[in-house]
């Protein structure tokens, strides 16, 4: 009698960890990153050679993974809603090392537009935000207006526009090379508690204030029906072309607001490199993170969390000692993965 009990609890507990993880995306989700952590704890226990060196190592790994995810988490987040929309953007990266540009050409102390205009300090560094962030609006407007009016598909317009942000960005920088003030790398590498942990928390009150868009306001479930069935979407009412050039602008700020936090971070660009990658990075996180690649389902949270586990992931490999270029191949099976589980879940 209590075999059968134990037998029964067993399956019960069975169906219900394959119901939750098939019918919920978070939960998969939260798994995934548990089961990472849990090899990271032995990588790091087998490095550390003790107990209380894994967990010093541990407390500087997440740190570290926090702190260095913080650009693109923060465009995985505008790329959440992209893809929730059933669309792409490959040009993020390209476009973070524009704004970047902007931002530097704006901030530069001795030949920079504000400072010829006699605008120093917390001033400048205001308003070079803003037009940076209203630049990243309007360049993620051009992306959604190929889109909408346009009718390209959105792989193949923010294609033709990552080439354009980079190599426009390339030519006009070949003898640019400014300083940045150092108050305005304060904003995001003053060290609090002995720590530089300000990006970290940036990149967690964007996520909130994006989850609260994403699932308390009419824009959140307009993404979610153009997603779903866009000319269901369109015979309810919703006005598709002005939701699509909204939702690839929202991509174009997240896209500014990293620039910025990168900028404040880093003191300088390497415009040639800035950003490469990112893409595939924000599309890695939001994917892992349980958001449908055929678009109408989706989590912000999820993709914050998808890119802890890019983080972990990328710490484990690195710790063990992979190539660079092998942990990319990683990036790509994952994502390769992610999406087969998706038509498995689908069929």
């Amino acid at each position: 009698m209590e075999k059968r009990r134990l037998e029964d609890n067993q399956s019960g507990a069975i169906s219900w960890f394959k119901e939750n993880w098939s019918n919920n995306a978070l939960f998969s989700t939260v798994f995934a990153l548990v089961v990472m952590v849990l090899i990271q704890c032995v990588v790091m226990w087998v490095n550390a050679g003790s107990f209380g060196g894994m967990f010093g190592k541990m407390g500087m790994a997440w740190l570290n993974i926090l702190r260095n995810n913080a650009y693109q988490g923060v465009i995985a987040l505008g790329m959440c809603f992209i893809i929730i929309s059933g669309g792409i953007d490959l040009s993020v990266g390209s476009m973070l090392c524009a704004l970047g540009a902007i931002l530097m050409y704006l901030l530069a102390p001795s030949n920079g537009l504000l400072a010829s205009l006699g605008i120093t300090g917390p001033l400048a560094y205001v308003l070079a935000i803003l037009l940076t962030i209203l630049a990243g609006y309007l360049f993620g407007q051009l992306n959604g207006a190929l889109i909408a009016y346009g009718k390209l598909p959105p792989f193949i317009a923010t294609l033709g526009t990552m080439k354009v942000f980079r190599s426009v960005t390339q030519q006009l920088t070949k003898q640019f090379n400014p300083e940045i003030p150092a108050g305005f790398k304060l904003i995001a590498s003053a060290k609090v508690g002995g720590q530089v942990v300000l990006p970290i928390l940036y990149w967690v009150i964007i996520v909130i204030i994006m989850h609260i868009v994403f699932t308390r306001t009419a824009f959140g479930r307009q993404t979610i029906a153009i997603g779903s069935n866009e000319r269901a979407a369109k015979l309810s009412g919703i006005n598709v072309n002005s939701v699509k050039r909204r939702i690839y602008a929202l991509g174009g700020v997240m896209c500014a607001i990293a620039a910025v936090i990168y900028i404040a971070r880093i003191g300088s660009m390497d415009f040639a490199n800035a950003g490469n990658g990112y893409e595939m990075d924000a599309i890695a996180a939001v994917i892992v993170g349980g958001t449908a690649m055929s678009g109408g389902r989706g989590s912000l949270i999820g993709a914050f969390l998808g890119m802890l586990i890019i983080g972990v992931m990328n710490n484990i490999l690195n710790t063990v000692g992979v190539p660079t270029f092998l942990c990319d191949a990683v990036k790509g099976l994952i994502i390769i993965f992610a999406v087969l589980l998706q038509k498995k879940e689908s069929a």
